[in-house]
């Protein structure tokens, strides 16, 4: 077997070259694909359980909010906020923050009454705007008052605000709940 000989000056500077390279390649992303940005969603009406499920299920992996109206069919003020809040979600408020789902739950429904969906998420008073994030009520931001439903301003900050959950559950952010429970788990 031969030895090769190379001055120590070559050898640094071939090696040179591939510093940062290295230190480049040490730096990018895993992914090649671009990130898309996340795009607000409008589902269906439920009508029973597995779709309610369904929705949960598809913001979560998209680690989005989703925001359920429950309203019903005898309901004149639930037929003034659901449209307003469709428009709303279908022109991308809550986009630049992260995204949500939306959708409207029929709790008269006869399939959405027989699983006692309303009962399991506290629904006293319709209309009901409730935010579900990573699968879980969050009943804190949880608005039964007609008029701030009715309310453009108010729902554009609500939604907002819901956007920045991203699937972290809290508030929309840091809030009472994270630092009364956060430090006792770490």
């Amino acid at each position: 077997m031969q030895l090769l000989y190379i001055r120590p000056a070559l050898a640094r500077r071939l090696l040179a070259p591939a510093k940062p390279a290295i230190a480049a390649a040490s730096r990018a992303q895993f992914s090649t694909s671009r990130a898309v940005g996340t795009k607000n969603q409008v589902y269906a009406p439920v009508r029973n359980l597995d779709q309610f499920h369904t929705y949960q299920l598809l913001s979560t992996s998209a680690r989005t909010p989703l925001l359920t109206l429950w309203t019903t069919s005898y309901c004149s003020t639930c037929r003034v906020i659901a449209p307003l809040l469709q428009e709303l979600v279908e022109h991308g408020v809550g986009e630049a923050e992260g995204g949500v789902g939306y959708c409207t739950v029929e709790y008269d429904a006869p399939d959405v009454m027989t699983a006692n969906l309303g009962l399991t998420y506290m629904i006293n008073s319709i209309p009901t705007l409730l935010s579900f994030d990573a699968g879980e009520a969050q009943v804190q931001t949880k608005v039964t008052d007609a008029r701030q439903l009715a309310d453009r301003k108010f729902l554009e900050e609500w939604i907002r605000n819901e956007a920045r959950r991203h699937g972290n559950r809290g508030g929309g952010g840091p809030g009472a709940g994270a630092s009364l429970f956060g430090s006792l788990f770490r």
